[in-house]
């Protein structure tokens, strides 16, 4: 191989529940991992080399699922050259656990950052929360307190040095078969557990333990310290990352139906639990359907000769 290399960024999904997050761990099974790992296999990266240039967008924890994240990473200029798009997804798909999905990569200037994304979208199935129970119109204004600029202190788990201000460009019902089975919000950034905070904060507020008011309070004061908890990881979706290079695509596949959780006072709490362990599969099985379509790729045609040409 050459000294020469390309950089390429790639977009991939995954089903969180099988990783101890998405960042490479000493002596765990983690997503970016496994990645290095089938790079490697291939000889695509130098499995004698500790260092990689392999780097996820997003970090995500463990039992969060990902619709779109993306990535980037550098491979040999002449190997990039004999492969393409196609030939590099099949020599993934064949290697990577079928919870892994590769799903479209392509050759970006040197200084593309993956990490420096226009907006990331997360959607949380608040549904799948032990009593819940959808709060009505005032729902919407709920959702709204979480909208804007602000230090976000008291939802997330703030690592040192890290700048606590966010901005969150949308925050609203996420709406399935006419049904409110969660919310979907959108900012530039997000500090660590801010998504999952938000939605115990939005939980908490539905089953009465806090008001708004509370809530409000501890936006409006970050320096007074607020914990409303961390809502269970399997319920989130980091349903997209966009970049300039690679515009976030709408979904295809959305009219799958989730099934409403039971509901009426012969309810048992047996029953309740079996809808959950249902619900967690149609999460999976959203996420199989929206890979089968974001998995498309430009047809490369072959050249046509001329019987001039032949000769």
């Amino acid at each position: 191989m050459t000294n020469q290399s390309v950089r390429l960024a790639f977009r991939i999904g995954y089903l969180g529940d099988g990783y101890h997050g998405s960042q490479v761990q000493p002596d765990v099974i983690t997503v970016q991992g496994e990645l290095i790992r089938v790079f490697r296999s291939l000889k695509w990266l130098d499995s004698a080399s500790k260092e990689h240039n392999l780097v996820l967008s997003s970090r995500t924890d463990a039992g969060v699922h990902v619709r779109l994240n993306g990535g980037v990473v550098h491979i040999d200029e002449e190997l990039w050259s004999a492969l393409t798009p196609r030939k590099m997804i099949r020599a993934l798909d064949d290697r990577l656990p079928k919870d892994i999905a590769f799903l479209d990569v392509k050759q970006v200037d040197e200084d593309w950052n993956p990490r420096m994304a226009n907006h990331r979208v997360y959607r949380y199935r608040l549904e799948g929360l032990e009593f819940w129970k959808y709060p009505g119109e005032v729902f919407t204004e709920w959702l709204q307190m979480f909208e804007g600029t602000y230090n976000a202190t008291n939802f997330a788990r703030l690592e040192e040095g890290k700048n606590p201000m966010r901005t969150i460009l949308s925050c609203k019902p996420w709406v399935v078969d006419g049904r409110t089975v969660g919310f979907e919000i959108i900012g530039e950034a997000f500090l660590w557990n801010q998504v999952r905070r938000t939605a115990m904060a939005l939980h908490r507020m539905s089953i009465g333990e806090i008001s708004p008011h509370d809530v409000k309070q501890a936006i409006e004061n970050p320096e007074i310290e607020a914990d409303f908890g961390v809502a269970p990881a399997d319920w989130l979706i980091l349903w997209g990352v966009d970049w300039d290079e690679m515009k976030l695509p709408s979904s295809k596949s959305e009219i799958h139906c989730f099934t409403a959780p039971p509901s009426g006072p012969a309810v048992e709490r047996t029953m309740r639990k079996r809808w959950r362990d249902g619900a967690r599969h149609e999460m999976k099985s959203l996420l199989y359907h929206e890979w089968a379509d974001l998995g498309e790729l430009p047809i490369v045609k072959h050249k046509s000769f001329t019987s001039e040409e032949l000769e």
